[in-house]
């Protein structure tokens, strides 16, 4: 009888799985990546041919443009605002700089907790605010003393004007959301500084003047009315106009991703079987650049949608949540065939959330072979380049995006993709892969170009609900049996 120990090294017979696996034919898959995405923003847009290089958006002429937000300084936990921002407020904008120095610097620092009511509709206000941080909410009384909202205000939002006016009272009330700091501006110190120098006065009355005209003779657009008569008897003397355009329109010079990639000629020529190694990393590198360019057309400083939005058609929400009231909001503002929300994928669950906790589930729809969900029949499009602040890189933390409502084609005057189809050494629609040769090191050099941009072709295009928070959870109570 032999007794194997089963601790005794033995020499092996045959050859071991590990060595064969290496002489084994096996069914390959190409290289995958996470960071690929649908890029159902590039899918849904439609695109321009850009011949020249650059595309100009001729507009009719606003007369009448929104006033901006304002950017406040915050330095250590003092706010401040600077000259050039207070002239920017349309009230203040005829000031010279050193008169808006001079206010700038009578701006103090105030708080206010949740609910606190800084100005009551029906009486005369006494400060002039700007909103350092946190949400206020606007509302007015109606016909039969209900409880209207009229809107909510964040960062960067002025009110109180009517404040620094004579015997003026405020027709809204205006009270806090959320604990609440502001720059505030008392009517003494203004009337101090308007004694000090009464051309300020005179200028200012004529900027309030000149405002409350132009308000009388544009549209809600900003645009000046044509005059036009209509349902009328006799011989009259009928209207004349034209329209005028903008004298200098935007225009869009087409954007660049580049990418040079480096493949040394050993890997592709011995181990180019068979799975062709080349041809995967230049794959692979045109998907990054087209991740880039979908990131570019959201977030990009000159032509991206986020930096195009007018200040008319930027929502608050109410309880930082993203509600159906919410969506609803955006709908009123990009009314005229809304083509699709776009929002991150947690800022559509954190919708989905809501309509949830509302009892009204959100209907889906199959679009390009894919489920998206709608809210009144427009669909909510998932995107990860509208970035989340705030949540330090956990997939599950609480942070703030931005949702977008898009109007899309020239036709509809909406928001259109750029780029130029028939470039040199062209693989995709504007994307070049060029040859640059080969180094002493024997590497291969292959230049990618992808030329792209975007154009917001009217204001009302496009409109954004901004800092939507996405960590809220509700709590709900379930039954034990």
């Amino acid at each position: 009888m032999v007794t194997i120990n089963p601790n005794q090294t033995r020499q092996r017979q045959s050859i071991d799985t590990k060595a064969a696996r290496n002489l084994a034919i096996t069914t390959n898959t190409v290289p995958q990546m996470a960071g690929i995405t649908p890029r159902w923003l590039l899918h849904f847009l439609p695109w321009v041919q850009v011949q020249s290089g650059t595309y100009r958006v001729n507009r009719t002429k606003v007369v009448l443009k929104p006033s901006p937000k304002v950017r406040v300084n915050n330095n250590n936990g003092h706010s401040s605002i600077s000259p050039e921002e207070l002239r920017t407020i349309p009230m203040l904008s005829v000031l010279d700089p050193s008169d808006a120095a001079a206010i700038a610097n009578r701006f103090q620092s105030e708080s206010f907790n949740i609910g606190e009511t800084i100005i009551q509709q029906g009486q005369p206000g006494e400060k002039f605010y700007i909103v350092v941080e946190g949400k206020l909410e606007v509302s007015t009384s109606g016909d039969e003393g209900e409880n209207l909202r009229v809107a909510v205000l964040g960062s960067g939002d002025y009110f109180g004007a009517v404040g620094l006016a004579p015997e003026v009272i405020s027709h809204s009330t205006i009270r806090t959301l959320t604990p609440c700091r502001l720059l505030a501006l008392s009517k003494p110190c203004f009337d101090e500084i308007l004694s000090q120098s009464p051309d300020i006065r005179l200028s200012l009355q004529k900027a309030i003047e000149e405002q409350s005209r132009l308000k009388s003779v544009v549209n809600v657009y900003g645009e000046e009315k044509i005059p036009v008569i209509s349902d009328y008897q006799g011989e009259i003397e009928l209207p004349a106009s034209y329209i005028d355009y903008e004298i200098e329109p935007r225009e869009y010079d087409l954007s660049l991703a580049q990418n040079i990639l480096r493949v040394h000629t050993h890997v592709t020529d011995i181990y180019n079987e068979p799975i062709d190694q080349l041809r995967e990393q230049i794959r692979l590198t045109v998907e990054n650049l087209k991740e880039r360019q979908e990131w570019e057309i959201i977030n990009n400083p000159n032509f991206g949608l986020l930096n195009s939005i007018s200040p008319l058609m930027r929502v608050q929400p109410r309880y930082d949540v993203p509600t159906p009231d919410d969506l609803d909001e955006l709908l009123t503002r990009v009314w005229k065939k809304p083509a699709f929300f776009l929002a991150h994928p947690r800022a559509i669950a954190a919708f989905g959330r809501e309509c949830t906790r509302r009892g009204v589930p959100p209907v889906s729809i199959n679009i390009f072979g894919a489920p998206f969900i709608t809210w009144r029949g427009v669909p909510l499009v998932p995107c990860d380049k509208l970035e989340i602040k705030g949540y330090n890189g956990n997939l599950q933390g609480p942070g703030k995006t931005n949702i977008l409502l898009v109007r899309v084609g020239e036709k509809e005057q909406g928001v259109v993709g750029l780029h130029k189809v028939g470039i040199p050494g062209e693989q995709l629609p504007s994307l070049s892969v060029r040859f640059m040769g080969i180094d002493s090191q024997s590497l291969a050099s292959y230049l990618l170009t992808l030329y792209f941009s975007c154009a917001v072709l009217t204001d009302d295009a496009v409109a954004v609900l901004e800092n939507v928070e996405v960590g809220y959870y509700h709590d709900y109570e379930y039954a034990r049996v």
